[in-house]
């Protein structure tokens, strides 16, 4: 995979995570979500931030 595919990708995997970080702030301020599906958001954001990272450090080594 050449370098601008997995740049890319590590953007696509960070602009989620800020997203899904944003919008349940969001949502949760106007009260129009509820506690459990917040948390799965949250835990897809999160999972996205530690996929871009870990290839980030996997890059670095190499």
């Amino acid at each position: 995979m050449s370098t601008k595919t997995k740049a890319f990708i590590n953007l696509i995997f960070k602009a989620v995570g800020l997203a899904m970080g944003v919008a349940v702030s969001v949502l949760s301020i106007i009260y129009k979500i509820d506690p459990s599906s917040g948390l799965t958001m949250l835990g897809i954001g999160l999972t996205c931030l530690g996929i871009s990272q870990f290839t980030l450090s996997n890059e670095n080594n190499d």
